[in-house]
């Protein structure tokens, strides 16, 4: 006789409690639509009913803007009367949180209806709903990310950041050198405090590299079996690392370009598709003659344009984009080439992947996820060739033709008829009317610049 589910998750919750004694309290988290994680805190004697029963929060979670307001023409809001949905523990999230002084733990929720079907505008689910296209055909996706991220002082300069003094030589840094150790050894405790509380947590994340500006760093994650798992652990691990480093009085940015004249930020993942017996479909001496692989990069940027989006959500992701900055702007692939929007790295034939390059660390990990892998089913199931990979630089070969502002991107999203197959219309519509809500609060303020230029001018 097998044990019921909700047996096993109190099973997880019980052993927790009993191997932590100290734990006092549980954060019980959900990301929105932007990939800011919300939630409740309890007391560790609340956390069985949580497992139980769940938790109640509002459908309109998933309507908010990037300040946290309502967007009314989502129809989350008042026209449901703010009406609750409930929220259930995801499996295996259950953890402490290592930067806490009061001993707290987290754990990952996803709502659902009230009748117990999943909620359609959570974006773990949108992701959800993607993968078991996957699961029908007998195919798992394994997946990992890249994050980067700017150490940042705590404070601004007239509103804007600045790199925050080494803890070592009190100076601020100015490297632009990638991979350049001895800036990993500025920030040594504080990035290594980072490693060592996503072991604790769980996240496979062993490495950090340094980026090329100043006081910006890489963090990789491992490859799993399970690209919702995958999403999980990069929400995870934004909330690990600006909770560590302002332990360390510093705050972080993952704002796609905050600063003029130096990298943005990306979130780069990459991809493999395992047969029914756990092998990669791409495997191949000569990636080139893979027709998995080939169909799988032609559907990936057949959909680029409408998935951008998805991958860009704010207007500063646009700013982002340029040749010296390694962000491709047009839909291109190439063999071991990091100036195409899909790079397939070749160091051996069982390790043959996609690695997508256009997403921004402002993305949403599962919306984002949800759009690369529409785009791979499409391109399987329906066989498209992407023609020949770009060798050389991409940039003097190819001509700008990927949205390169949100409006645009917007309207390619909404116009799309393969995304729409692949995400519920009812959740692009939610989408598309948050953005646009944000859009036009954007385009009627009135910048420093503008006053600059025309206060006294015109």
């Amino acid at each position: 006789m097998s044990v019921p589910p909700r047996a096993v998750q109190l099973n997880e919750a019980n052993a927790f409690l009993k191997e932590h004694p100290e734990v006092l309290y549980v954060d019980l988290l959900i990301a929105d639509m932007n990939g800011v994680v919300r939630g409740k805190r309890i007391e560790r004697t609340s956390l069985h009913k949580v497992y139980e029963k769940g938790i109640n929060l509002p459908a309109s979670l998933f309507a908010l803007d990037i300040n946290g307001s309502t967007v009314e023409s989502t129809g989350l809001g008042l026209d449901i009367g703010d009406a609750d949905r409930i929220c259930y523990p995801i499996p295996d999230t259950l953890c402490n949180e290592p930067w806490q002084k009061r001993p707290t733990a987290q754990l990952l929720m996803t709502m659902h209806e009230i009748e117990g079907e999943p909620f359609f505008a959570d974006p773990r689910e949108v992701l959800r709903q993607v993968v078991s296209k996957f699961d029908e055909m007998g195919l798992t996706i394994c997946a990992a990310f890249e994050l980067e991220f700017y150490l940042i002082d705590q404070e601004n300069v007239n509103g804007r950041p600045q790199p925050p003094r080494s803890p070592i030589s009190g100076k601020r840094p100015q490297s632009t050198q990638v991979y350049l150790i001895d800036d990993l050894d500025e920030y040594a405790d504080c990035l290594q405090d980072i490693l060592e509380g996503a072991k604790e947590q769980g996240i496979p994340a062993d490495a950090i590299v340094k980026e090329s500006a100043p006081a910006q760093f890489e963090v990789n994650l491992h490859h799993v079996p399970d690209p919702l798992k995958a999403c999980d652990y990069a929400v995870l691990l934004k909330r690990l690392i600006k909770n560590i480093a302002y332990d360390h009085e510093m705050d972080t940015t993952f704002m796609a370009k905050p600063y003029p004249g130096q990298a943005g930020n990306g979130l780069h993942v990459h991809i493999s598709v395992l047969d029914k017996d756990g092998h990669n479909i791409f495997t191949s001496e000569d990636p080139e003659q893979n027709a998995a692989l080939r169909h799988a990069v032609g559907g990936v940027l057949e959909t680029l344009p409408a998935s951008m989006a998805f991958l860009c959500p704010n207007v500063n992701s646009y700013r982002r984009f340029g040749a010296q900055f390694y962000v491709p702007n047009a839909p291109s692939w190439g063999l071991d080439n990091r100036t195409v929007a899909l790079r397939v790295p070749t160091g051996s034939a069982d390790a043959v992947r996609l690695e997508h390059r256009v997403a921004g660390a402002d993305a949403n990990p599962y919306l984002m996820m949800a759009a690369v892998l529409a785009g791979v089913h499409h391109g399987l199931t329906n066989k498209i060739e992407p023609g020949k990979p770009i060798e050389g630089n991409s940039y003097e070969q190819l001509e700008q033709s990927l949205p390169n502002n949100l409006r645009d991107a917007l309207r390619e999203l909404d116009d799309s008829e393969i995304l729409n197959k692949y995400i519920d219309p009812k959740y692009i519509d939610i989408f598309v009317a948050c953005k646009e809500s944000e859009l036009e609060e954007f385009e009627h303020s009135i910048s420093d610049l503008e006053y600059n230029w025309y206060l006294h001018t015109v």
